[in-house]
């Protein structure tokens, strides 16, 4: 994690995520499989599936990410948005997909925190101090539920295994975007560890988003070069038109001076 500044020039904390080079493998009905990441030693039917979709170099992790047909295509012609037509092989990269002020949700597998009791898994109370609870400060208290009907109702949040888990975040900001590296500057945390394996997915844009002026200055020098050509055309326009000294002056009865 860092700190960058968000839209509205408020300093916040932001998690930095490398995103790519993300490479199609295999096109299926209604998902496309990515394949991302590498490293020494891939084992030999990975460095194979990759080289049948025309990719050289091995990779590591390979996942299967649902798309969406658009009805203007045919059925066999498969499109995400600006992307156009998949195949395998392709390279999708990050401003392609993302921009500055989308929202998206991060999946990942939390941290592992090993055997954690109920005040830390779940957030107990645990019992009071006095009262001769001497050894009784973090004990979940009672688990069953009387006589009738005599046991203990599954679900019940106890001691156990915490973290290693799905979990997904929703509703974060893009406050950044490193194309040349390939980061993807997020607005808050994400699950995992540092070099964890998360699923960015993107699901619109942040309501009432307000753009920087960074953003904004490829507009105004539009709007510059199309008043500067106005004017130029205005001046050639003036300079080409002879005025002849003869002409007399409808106001002022004298003949105009060129």
């Amino acid at each position: 994690m860092t700190s960058t500044y968000d839209s509205r020039g408020r300093r916040v904390g932001a998690t930095a995520l490398q995103i790519g080079p993300n490479f199609v493998t295999q096109v299926n009905s209604n998902s496309v499989q990515l394949g991302f990441g590498t490293k020494k030693s891939v084992k030999k039917p990975q460095i194979g599936h990759g080289k049948k979709a025309g990719i050289e170099q091995p990779l590591r992790w390979f996942r299967e990410i649902e798309i969406m047909e658009d009805p203007s295509t045919p059925s066999t012609s498969l499109r995400t948005g600006p992307l156009g037509t998949i195949q395998p092989g392709t390279e999708i990269k990050l401003d392609q997909v993302f921009s500055i002020g989308d929202s998206i949700k991060v999946s990942g597998v939390s941290k592992g925190r090993g055997f954690a009791g109920v005040v830390k898994r779940h957030g107990f109370h645990g019992g009071p101090r006095t009262h001769g609870q001497s050894d009784r400060q973090r004990a979940p208290g009672a688990i069953g539920s009387g006589t009738t009907p005599g046991r203990v109702y599954k679900g019940k949040k106890m001691a156990g295994h915490m973290g290693s888990a799905s979990v997904s975040v929703r509703n974060l900001e893009v406050v950044g975007i490193d194309k040349v590296k390939g980061y993807l500057i997020v607005k808050g945390a994400v699950p995992g560890p540092i070099g964890g394996l998360v699923t960015v997915t993107k699901f619109g844009r942040v309501k009432g988003y307000t753009p920087p002026p960074e953003e904004k200055v490829d507009e105004e020098e539009e709007g510059a070069s199309d008043k500067s050509e106005v004017s130029e055309s205005a001046d050639k326009q003036t300079t080409d038109t002879p005025i002849s000294s003869d002409t007399p002056n409808n106001e002022g009865g004298e003949n105009a001076k060129s």
